[in-house]
């Protein structure tokens, strides 16, 4: 818990609430609401644990849970499984229209970035998804890290790379360069393609990204040609309560 606020302090917020007509779940959510507001509970401090607020207010922990759940909805709180709730930073906002480095995104926030690789290897395409059906390739890279913004996982890379355009990938370290920037110094852009959505993840992307399988998630289907050719098309997952997209244009 980020402030020394104690159960009693709780319970006495909580009571002068009781003459409302409101549900007990959303009086759970203006008090949460009122303590971020006023500032005694700021970006990344820890919650009261539900076994904590179910003891100090007297509720049951259904309701408990679905004030945070509905809270983290709301982008809010987030909910790190088996660590607990935290008060959620700033939505964290990646352009719509341009192709950056996510390691860029985060420095230009002030924060720090750092890689997970969940693997890196070479396969046979499933000609079910033709990920990379331009090249004609027999095989391809196939890549899945998790980027962390400090210590919060905000996106799941799930990439398919052409052999012919970056013959290396499989040597390098992804913990000190991203994917995005290594394919970017050996086969430079010459044009991309962004398909958006509003998603569920799939049970791992949940699992990696630390949140339940019910928050909603943007994903970018992204696909990046060089000058030759097709490079690259990646899965871009981000949890919804983290992350939002953002563009300019002229007419």
């Amino acid at each position: 818990m980020g402030s020394t606020v104690t159960e009693d302090d709780l319970a006495t917020i909580f009571r002068q609430t009781s003459a409302e007509s409101a549900p007990a779940y959303e009086r759970v959510k203006r008090l949460v609401l009122e303590r971020i507001s006023t500032g005694q509970w700021t970006e990344g401090d820890q919650l009261p644990s539900e076994n904590q607020l179910v003891s100090a207010l007297g509720l049951s922990r259904m309701t408990i849970n679905r004030a945070l759940r509905e809270l983290a909805t709301d982008g809010v709180v987030q909910r790190l499984m088996g660590v607990g709730t935290f008060v959620a930073p700033t939505k964290s906002a990646s352009p719509l229209f341009e192709v950056t480095n996510i390691a860029d995104e985060i420095a230009h926030r002030g924060h720090r970035h750092r890689t997970e690789v969940i693997f890196l290897r070479s396969e046979v395409p499933d000609p079910a998804h033709l990920i990379l059906r331009d090249t004609g390739e027999s095989r391809v890279f196939h890549s899945l890290v998790v980027h962390f913004e400090d210590a919060v996982p905000i996106q799941v890379e799930d990439r398919f790379v052409n052999p012919a355009e970056a013959p290396d990938y499989l040597e390098q370290d992804f913990t000190s360069i991203t994917p995005n920037r290594y394919l970017s110094d050996v086969a430079p852009l010459a044009r991309g393609e962004h398909v958006v959505e509003a998603v569920l993840g799939t049970p791992e992307e949940c699992r990696l990204l630390q949140i339940t399988s019910a928050e909603p998630c943007l994903l970018i289907r992204r696909r990046t040609w060089s000058a030759r050719s097709l490079v690259s098309a990646a899965r871009l997952v981000h949890p919804g309560s983290r992350n939002r997209l953002e563009g300019s244009f002229t007419v």
